[in-house]
Order: C-alpha cells, then structure tokens, then sequence
C-alpha cells in the first residue's frame, strides 16, 4: 500500500446547543466559561479520514488546529476519535482565512499531505473560504461540499450536492476536499481510546514560527445579536396568497 497523509483542520468554537452572548464591551463573543467543542463540519472531515484509514486508503491522520492552549482538548479530542498525531499552532490572534490558509499551506507542505479534508466551514464565523484559499496556495485542484467520498489508484472521486441535483467529480491527489454534513455521521470516543489519546504525540508550534504575513485587510466593524421577529398572516385560499406574495415581490 502506498502511505497517504491525511490532514485534518478542526477548529475549537462554542458548542452549537449553547447560546451565545456578547462581552460586557459588545465587540466580542463570550467565549469564558462557556462549553467548546469541535466545530460539527470539522468533525464530519475527521470521521471520514478515520474511515479512509480504517478501508486501507490512508496510513496517517494529521490533525491540526490553529488558536489559543486549550485548542489542545479539541486537538485530544481529534486524537481519541482516531487521529494518529496533532500539531497546534498556538496564537491568541483571531486569524482571517487567508492568514490560516497560509498556516494551512505551510504544514501541509512540511508534512508532505497526499490530502487536505477539512469542514467546508466553521459554525462561528460561517466565512467557508479556507478551503478555497488553501487549495489555490498549493495548487492542488479541490471538490467542496462534499457529500460521498472515495479514492482508488491515487483517484478522487466524490459527490457533491447542488442546485439542480447531485455533481460526481473525479481528480487526482494530492487534492483539498471540504465535507458537508451529509458526508457521514461521526463517531463517540470510547473510553479506551480516550485515555491513549493522552500519549499520542501533540506538537506545539507558534504561529510566528512561520513568518509568514498574516496580516488582514478586513476589519471587524461590530457585533450585534439579531433579534427574530415572526410575522404571520392568514389568507383564505391560494390565490390570495399569490397576490400577496406578488405584492411583497416574492415572486
């Protein structure tokens, strides 16, 4: 078996069952004493590599997570749920996602990857441009939205969902591969393999390190929480809901 590397990008946010508040300030999101997990597309990405593994297609899952010192229990968490070693590029900056392409770039580089899979976004920002960003950096082609996976003879083939119906793509590795959360259903992390997720190796490097520039040119403006309004209206048969809604311009 030819060895592949697979590296995974998981992301530490706010656990997606608890709701979000501001900071006494209004120009961040409270993240202190609030529960964090591992961002749910990210998740998906690493069972699929884990399964690639577990077919033969992979002999190494790399996991790695950019962010502050406690991105390491995301990173232990990767590392129970099958991963074989983590890196953390430690950084309290909120990078933007052509600063952590970049990141991206260089350790899929140094570590010599036959792929990329990685959520198509994260839950607290929703930008879905890594992806994108790190596949033009290395010049490697690219499938997002990844609904159904599968590699033979150094072959990628995957579906993706769209507007009118299913795409099936086809291109060789090395490739960036971002997962939708139909891909598949992750796993739990039994509790054997939680306690050797403690001795696998977890490599901590700064993102200075890589002197790169990461700099930004987008500035955050503020934060506000929407507030949902719900408006109903009754109407007595369909074509006064035709009028109404070519009243309003809806159709």
């Amino acid at each position: 078996m030819i060895a592949m590397k697979i590296l995974v990008p998981v992301k530490r946010v706010i656990d997606p069952y608890v709701k979000i508040r501001l900071s006494v300030n209004n120009n961040a999101i409270e993240t202190e004493q609030v529960k964090m997990a591992m961002n749910p597309f990210d998740e998906i990405a690493l069972e699929e590599a884990v399964r690639l593994k577990e077919r033969g297609v992979a002999t190494e899952i790399i996991v790695v997570s950019i962010g502050v010192t406690r991105c390491q229990e995301t990173l232990r968490q990767a590392l129970a749920l099958g991963a074989d070693r983590g890196i953390l590029i430690e950084s309290e900056q909120n990078f933007a996602p052509l600063a952590i392409a970049k990141l991206l770039h260089a350790v899929a580089q140094k570590q010599t990857v036959q792929l990329v899979l990685m959520g198509k976004q994260a839950i607290d920002d929703d930008c879905n441009q890594t992806g994108q960003m790190l596949a033009a950096l290395l010049n490697w082609p690219q499938v997002t939205f990844v609904s159904q996976l599968s590699i033979a003879n150094g072959t990628l083939t995957a579906e993706r969902e769209c507007d009118i119906g299913t795409q099936t793509l086809c291109c060789d590795l090395p490739a960036v591969v971002t997962a939708d959360l139909c891909l598949n259903t992750p796993r739990f992390a039994k509790l054997p393999d939680i306690m050797r997720a403690k001795n696998k190796p977890l490599e901590v490097l700064t993102a200075e390190s890589f002197a790169l520039d990461l700099s930004s040119a987008m500035t955050q403006a503020c934060i506000e929480l929407t507030t949902m309004q719900r408006c109903s209206q009754m109407v007595q048969n369909v074509a006064e809901l035709v009028d109404k809604l070519r009243a309003d311009q809806l159709i």
